[in-house]
């Protein structure tokens, strides 16, 4: 990386201003040869939205000049600036730029090497002529003339929850009610989308305050705000379950959502000929069908829970339930128990069996990555989001943005020396986890936590104390076996030896997202839509060919009008920008051609 303290701020200024006005000049004129000749050998586009009306990378020149090719003349890119200044980033010089397209503005970020693009960003802000209705455009909240049938604002917004989804449809169902789901309902919101957002559970934030008493965010509060409504300043860092379930209850409150709790999706058909969907709800005992343009499954980051066969299963004479139907440790106490998994959910609830006086065994058939949380706010998490980083101007737009900019083929390369770092740091802490039989790994690259996240969504544990409890022998710990059947009273493992036991969790980990589809829609089109999350890593769990971005998240799928949206607090935030505006751009006529969407390779 160039060394700061030898950087010609200006004379990169310089480079970037030449290389943007050699870039627009040949974007306007169309000449593609003369574009790509400003890309480097390796180089990578990753965009949301504004060129695509996708979430796409393309990598290569000869990638480059064929999505541009395709959007070129529906995008008409125009007005590009140089807004930051040039800084070393990653091996190279990055700066942000703003941009706008045919039909809204947009945001971007160049990395250049030797003068030539290496990553280059760029994402559809908003929509001209459409722009949320914030600062100076924000609703007066009344009327100043006075007259017969003046509504007030109680009485507007008790007409339009009483007229939604019975007398006018929504544009856009939401399926889940969690924080996916009503992140991206006050995005739709502001751009005046007419939404209905359905959930199961009597309460919005339910979803949490089920969850086992103990449970806390893993995450830190600078990644975990919602849009609009960032936690207060003396918010705790980690936030319990219950904190985060009121929060997002008042949150849906004060953003003035069309919420339907207690509600129950039982069918959803397509009609083609209508463009749009048929979809059966169970409310307060009755059963509803609306008709949305627009159907987004927002169920969380995976679908059903997965629970492996075992034989022996109904001979058990104890309890048995998946890690998301554990209520809490407090009824085991003198107990013994056993928790098949080792990832975030297995350290939790067995730290939760222990904190109760139960007797505790995981048992852990794979590795896990381990990142103590302190060390991971040092090195990773804190780089962007931290009071630090607010204090260097890092705001969470920004750091969503910044997060983004890096090309996913990249990011893991990146990451590898960070991970060989926090294996040096922690070094003692690993060795007393490998000398109580702990299977430990950084990925299958090295590349660390963020990327196994991206491409299964399991295999880690974001430690804050339960590593040291298993260290310790105070979690019981059973590596490298597997469980050969159930018995009336206990576990047999493939080893031979018998565990008693009197409850049996498995933190086993869920399904795919399109599961869901099978049951609500139809199996044809769970497989027409295929796979969801993953990267295409070819790594465990994660078949490739390479598609270098999660798949079907965010963006079009292969049925029409269907969308999935989901992920941790960070990815709920900063997405469901990229999502509202799709849909926002398809009820107003303006979106373009989808370009570049993944064929679908890997069905359930």
């Amino acid at each position: 990386m160039t060394e700061t303290t030898d950087f010609d701020t200006e004379a990169h200024r310089q480079q970037f201003q030449d290389w943007l006005d050699r870039f627009d000049t040949a974007l306007r004129t169309r000449d593609l040869d003369r574009v790509v000749a400003l890309f480097g050998d390796e180089c990578y586009w990753r965009d949301f939205v504004a060129f695509t009306w996708n979430i796409k990378t393309v990598e290569g020149r000869d990638a480059v000049h064929a999505m541009l090719s395709a959007t070129l003349d529906q995008t008409a890119p125009q007005g590009w600036k140089l807004v930051s200044t040039p800084k070393p980033d990653a091996g190279a010089v990055g700066a942000w730029l703003e941009f706008d397209t045919s039909v809204g503005r947009g945001k971007a970020h160049l990395r250049l090497r030797d003068g030539r693009c290496w990553t280059f960003f760029t994402t559809l802000r908003e929509l001209r002529g459409h722009e949320e209705k914030k600062g100076r455009r924000r609703w007066r909240g009344t009327d100043h003339h006075y007259g017969p049938g003046r509504k007030t604002w109680q009485e507007l917004r008790a007409a339009e929850q009483a007229e939604l989804g019975h007398t006018r449809q929504p544009y856009c169902m939401v399926i889940g009610g969690g924080q996916g789901g009503i992140a991206l309902a006050a995005r739709l919101r502001r751009l005046d989308v007419p939404t209905i957002v359905v959930d199961r559970h009597a309460r919005p934030g339910d979803a949490w305050r089920k969850r086992y008493k103990s449970l806390c965010l893993h995450d830190p509060v600078w990644y975990d705000h919602m849009p609009y409504l960032p936690f207060p300043d003396d918010w705790p860092v980690f936030t319990p379950k219950d904190k985060l379930g009121d929060w997002l209850e008042a949150y849906v409150q004060l953003m003035e959502l069309n919420y339907w709790s207690s509600t129950t999706c039982t069918a959803a058909r397509y009609d083609a000929a209508r463009g749009e969907w048929e979809v059966t709800v169970e409310r307060d005992g009755r059963q509803l069908v609306l008709r949305p343009k627009q159907l987004v499954f927002a169920m969380g980051a995976s679908g059903y829970p997965s629970v492996p066969k075992i034989p022996g299963q109904d001979q058990f004479a104890g309890q048995q339930h998946h890690s998301s139907a554990h209520p809490g440790g407090e009824a085991w106490r003198g107990k013994r128990c056993v928790v098949l998994g080792s990832n975030n959910s297995a350290h939790d609830i067995c730290a939760d069996l222990w904190e109760n006086g139960a007797d505790v065994t995981m048992l852990q058939r794979s590795s896990t990555l381990i990142a103590r949380s302190d060390t991971l706010m040092e090195r990773v998490i804190g780089k962007l989001y931290s009071e630090d980083a607010l204090e260097a101007g890092i705001d969470t737009d920004l750091a969503d943005l910044m997060q983004a900019s890096v090309p996913l083929r990249v990011a893991p390369r990146l990451n590898v020396p960070v991970y060989q770092q926090i294996a040096e740091v922690d070094a003692a802490f690993y060795d007393r986890l490998r000398a109580a039989g702990f299977m430990l790994d950084f990925g299958e690259d090295g590349s660390g936590l963020h990327t196994k996240y991206l491409r299964r969504g399991s295999g880690y544990y974001i430690d804050v104390g339960a590593s040291e409890l298993v260290a310790q022998g105070k979690i019981k710990l059973r590596s490298r076996v597997e469980i050969e059947c159930l018995e009336p009273d206990g576990v047999r493992l493939t080893t031979g030896e018998k565990l008693p036991a009197d409850l049996i969790v498995y933190a086993t980990g869920y399904g795919s997202m399109n599961t869901w589809l099978a049951e609500l829609i139809s199996p044809e089109v769970a497989d027409r839509v295929g796979k969801c999350w993953g990267v295409g890593s070819a790594t465990t769990r994660d078949p490739g060919p390479w598609e270098g971005e999660l798949r079907n998240m965010w963006k079009p799928t292969q049925q029409p009008g269907l969308w999935f949206h989901g992920g941790n607090l960070s990815q709920s935030r900063h997405y469901s920008l990229y999502l509202a505006l799709q849909l926002k751009a398809r009820m107003e006529g303006l979106a373009g051609q989808v370009w570049g969407m993944e064929a679908v390779h890997h069905k359930r």
